[in-house]
């Protein structure tokens, strides 16, 4: 059994506290938040709140599982592995890419596993895409056009760490988008350019609600995404090959259970095939790799080049919408 503790109880630390208090292969020994309402929250859930972060790393915690606010990620690993707690960080890792390089470079040199929360990659109908891609089935890869939106933060107050340019920079691409570029830099390696646009259509935060990019890589396909923050819920991962097409639409968010998801091959009119998969509880996949990885069952599946290079795309994203050009990153 994995001693762990939550850092951030907000909407997200709660779901991975429930996750974790429900799950025999994890002890949630503490939960740190310094809000006094979410310390009384916690200890209404029947968890053990920390006065303090280092009061938790002082605790029989053998791993961290970070919650916090974007820009506490870079001092809080660090603060980790001077500890030697194993750091499961939720996305993004880093808002610089300086900031991922020193992470995994002070986790690979403590000898520490580096957890990243893109659970997207644990999907049963990604994990078929995936197998797909690795066969070669699709053909020489054209094109893909991935979407993830939805409207589960419309209703933040006013001041909110998330609405924050600075914090949660160009509109839906550190709530959402950064798990579309995860896939595709597990798909099909380094991004060799970028060009975003960012709009404020309806929430009027000041980070925007709308991002679109379109990016190339080095390999030479091209791909698009878009994350929205004020529609309804909407996943789709499309890839085009010269031989085949796969699509696939997810009816329900990582966070609830239920619903299904479909995948759609395309060869010709005649010859198409749709598979449907149920939900599964990819968050908890994601934990449970992280845990197998500290106990040296199995890699984690993902490696510090995806880790640092998901950073430095989501960088030149930012850099391009604020400079309205192409970024190479």
């Amino acid at each position: 059994m994995l001693n762990v503790a939550v850092v951030g109880y907000g909407w997200w630390g709660q779901h991975i506290a429930r996750r974790m208090a429900a799950h025999p292969d994890f002890n949630l020994v503490r939960v740190v938040d310094p809000d006094a309402a979410a310390q009384a929250r916690i200890t209404e859930a029947g968890l053990t709140p920390a006065g303090s972060y280092a009061d938790a790393l002082r605790d029989d915690v053998q791993a961290v599982i970070l919650t916090s606010p974007n820009d506490q990620h870079d001092g809080q690993i660090a603060q980790a592995v001077a500890a030697s707690k194993h750091v499961f960080c939720e996305k993004p890792l880093s808002l610089t890419a300086a900031g991922a390089r020193e992470s995994v470079r002070l986790c690979q040199e403590a000898g520490l596993v580096l957890g990243i929360g893109h659970e997207r990659r644990f999907e049963p109908a990604i994990l078929a895409l995936r197998g797909m891609l690795d066969r070669g089935e699709l053909g020489t890869i054209m094109h893909s056009e991935l979407a993830f939106s939805h409207d589960k933060l419309i209703h933040l107050p006013a001041g909110s760490w998330r609405t924050s340019k600075a914090m949660a920079p160009a509109a839906g691409m550190t709530q959402m988008g950064i798990h579309l570029t995860d896939l595709l830099i597990s798909f099909f390696g380094k991004v060799r350019t970028v060009h975003a646009l960012t709009a404020s259509r309806s929430l009027g935060w000041e980070t925007g609600d709308v991002v679109t990019v379109q990016l190339q890589f080095e390999a030479g396909m091209t791909a698009t995404l878009q994350s929205i923050l004020h529609t309804p819920h909407f996943i789709r991962t499309h890839v085009f090959g010269s031989d085949m097409w796969v699509e696939i639409r997810n009816a329900t968010h990582p966070d609830t259970p239920g619903g299904k998801s479909t995948m759609e091959r395309y060869r010709s009119i005649d010859d198409t095939q749709t598979q449907v998969f149920d939900w599964s509880d990819t968050v908890t996949a994601n934990l449970e790799a992280f845990a197998a990885a500290i106990a040296g069952t199995a890699p984690y599946p993902y490696s510090a080049f995806e880790l640092v290079h998901n950073i430095e795309v989501l960088e030149a994203i930012v850099r391009s919408a604020d400079e309205d050009r192409v970024i190479h990153p």
